[in-house]
């Protein structure tokens, strides 16, 4: 019954994947032009107003952006979206219900340590384009709308693997995730690899975050469900910055199923399974008051802007940067106190 209600939510898909991995992405090769990939969908990237600023932000590896806001400027991206009054899918119990079978009781992690996590570094318009070669060509950006092809990969990135995802580990995705602040814009890279003076890489997509761009239905970008990673990071500087987190953040689930709004592709057809897209929100009755500040910070944004669905994965983690100043005496408990059971889940493709 659930799978067929995701279902009617769920948009045709063009590509889909059963990669047993967290990615959820299929890997081929169909265009090895020097096209950037935009020209064949030019009106995903008309300006949409909201611009926003990048502030005083310094560039370099978790350099702090802060100053900036929420990464992606206009206050209606579903990003920034807050869920506290969305209304409660019909099929909220059944969902959470199948989640807390899928494995560990579906209890709350933290997916990201000292050396285990996602980072980004922050780069400006003086680092040169680097061209990266794709195993996913059609589904692959290579480049910027209006720019030279190729990614602004700094230099060290070839050497340091505290660039890539968990240090480079073959056991994850290697992401790579780039944020230019004079064009404001996000280049984030897959299965990332530097090799004989070259780069290459599953996937890779290009978010301009003054716009609501979303990939095109069917497509996948470096995470299963379409959508810009960096954007639903938990990131050190947020969590211990003067403001509160005013945007969603990401979780995978063990199996998933179908795809709704915002996300744009399909990772994988768990039968029965929840689609990727769907949000959760933190029941508002959830006392949150005896946690530490910067905890009490990250759930409260778990209440007010919810958990986005974002790959397949872990069950119920919560992805966040590779960081060496993040304490996982202080996360792993607090996280690990949190059930599915502690959630509802927001009316499947919803937005106001």
């Amino acid at each position: 019954m659930l799978r067929g209600f995701v279902r009617a939510f769920a948009c045709i898909v063009v590509l889909s994947s059963s990669l047993l991995g967290t990615s959820g992405c299929v890997l081929d090769s169909t265009d090895d032009s020097g096209s950037t990939g935009y020209e064949r969908f030019d009106s995903f990237f008309e300006p949409s107003g909201g611009g926003g600023s990048s502030g005083n932000v310094s560039t370099g590896l978790l350099a702090d952006m802060t100053s900036m806001g929420t990464l992606y400027a206009r206050p209606d991206n579903w990003w920034n979206l807050e869920v506290r009054d969305a209304p409660r899918d019909p099929n909220s119990a059944a969902i959470i219900a199948m989640i807390s079978d899928q494995g560990n009781g579906g209890r709350l992690h933290p997916d990201f340590t000292p050396n285990y996590g996602i980072p980004y570094a922050v780069v400006d318009r003086r680092t040169p384009r680097v061209p990266v070669s794709f195993r996913n060509s059609r589904e692959s950006d290579k480049g910027a709308p209006g720019e030279p092809v190729g990614y602004p990969i700094p230099d060290g990135a070839a050497h340091n693997k505290r660039f890539l995802e968990s240090g480079g580990s073959l056991d994850g995705d290697r992401h790579l995730l780039l944020f230019d602040r004079d064009s404001r814009t996000v280049f984030e890279l897959s299965y990332a690899q530097y090799s004989d003076g070259k780069w290459s890489a599953g996937y890779g997509a290009v978010f301009p975050v003054d716009s609501n761009h979303r990939r095109p239905e069917g497509w996948s970008s470096t995470d299963a469900a379409g959508l810009c990673v960096l954007a639903g990071l938990v990131r050190y500087d947020e969590v211990y910055g003067p403001e509160p987190i005013r945007h969603a953040l990401r979780c995978s689930l063990r199996r998933t199923d179908g795809y709704v709004w915002p996300a744009s592709h399909e990772g994988a057809s768990d039968s029965g399974a929840a689609p990727l897209g769907m949000r959760l929100r933190l029941k508002q009755s959830k006392d949150i008051s005896h946690y530490p500040p910067p905890i009490r910070k990250i759930f409260q944004a778990m209440k007010d802007y919810g958990l986005i669905v974002a790959d397949r994965g872990g069950n119920m983690y919560v992805q966040g940067t590779m960081d060496t100043r993040w304490d996982n005496g202080v996360l792993n408990p607090a996280f690990h106190s949190l059930r599915a059971s502690d959630f509802e889940v927001v009316k499947l493709g919803w937005r106001p």
